[in-house]
């Protein structure tokens, strides 16, 4: 195949889960293509920000997770609020993104904060947005380009993707049947054929240690099913089948539909989702408010130890 016709077939790909580093290499002059960085640190929140200005993959722009994928704190809310969708996408207008984006979100490595933006771009009713898999870490392993200083202003798209014309901003159009609250998984848990998965590691999950909420311990009913479980040594994600033998384990007779994704925040809950999805498992839905919102109403019980072993 010549060069123009590779780039044509390049052009006329979606991605919708995830992106190989050498394939966002052969896009990275596709003008529809929006990259964003979204590199953070729970300990040190402006690290993501000082990391991006170091080095980031050319054309990128940088996306924080307070300020730009979560919505701002209530009383009664989690750490990282789901924002409101007018909102939202608003901010991803100012990031530059329209409905015609090949959008691929990326962080440091494992794709924990890369997945907030793939299920918030989806949850708008995005669908050319994925991941990079293994993240800049794998982007720098094959010596590709990066640059430093502030984002450059891309230039704008010379076709349409899903049919959207060049410019179209996105709509606060949001799946409201995505995602549940608090009040929604206490009836859910109810339902025997519904299955809370909770991504947080399992020593965060038992009660044995919690550096970041005042209260430790998980939703009585919930599974563990750790984000790390989704990825090989190499920090990237597993192959779709043995992702999908994985999680065909966890589930057991339920439907993936079943499911219920949580973590601390309804961060990290967006990998177990995004893994699902790679394996050919869709439907499942988010906890927005995790545990970080569970913990905020004192009646709501709390379970420690482990009731079941992660697979």
């Amino acid at each position: 195949m010549n060069s123009r016709r590779h780039r044509a077939k390049l052009r006329n790909m979606l991605y919708t889960t995830l992106i190989s580093a050498p394939e966002l290499a052969e896009r990275l002059e596709d003008p529809r293509l929006a990259v964003i960085d979204c590199r953070y640190d729970l300990g040190a929140v402006a690290a993501g920000r000082a990391d991006f200005l170091a080095a980031h993959i050319p054309g990128a722009r940088y996306a924080d997770l307070g300020a730009d994928l979560s919505g701002p704190l209530t009383a009664g809310s989690g750490r990282h609020p789901l924002p409101e969708p007018g909102t939202l996408a608003a901010r991803f207008t100012a990031l530059g993104l329209d409905a015609a984006n090949q959008i691929v979100a990326y962080d440091a490595g494992s794709g924990a904060f890369a997945a907030r933006l793939w299920w918030l771009a989806r949850w708008l009713g995005h669908r050319a947005v994925a991941v990079l898999d293994g993240g800049f870490a794998a982007w720098r392993a094959l010596g590709l380009a990066t640059q430093s200083g502030a984002e450059i202003a891309s230039p704008p798209g010379a076709a349409p993707i899903d049919e959207a014309p060049v410019g179209t901003p996105f709509q606060a159009a949001p799946d409201d049947a995505a995602w549940l609250t608090s009040g929604a998984v206490v009836a859910a848990l109810r339902d025997p054929r519904r299955l809370l998965v909770d991504a947080r590691a399992p020593e965060r999950f038992t009660g044995a240690v919690e550096p970041i909420d005042p209260v430790a311990g998980h939703v009585p009913g919930a599974v563990n099913h750790p984000f790390a479980l989704n990825l090989g040594a190499d920090g990237r994600f597993l192959a779709p089948d043995e992702l999908r033998r994985r999680w065909l384990a966890r589930l057991g007779s339920r439907a993936s539909a079943d499911v219920i994704a949580m973590c601390g925040s309804g961060v990290t809950a967006c990998h177990n989702l995004l893994a699902l999805e790679v394996a050919g498992l869709p439907g499942a839905k988010l906890y927005a408010g995790s545990w970080s919102e569970w913990i905020q109403e004192s009646a709501r019980p709390v379970a420690k130890g482990m009731a079941e072993a992660p697979r």
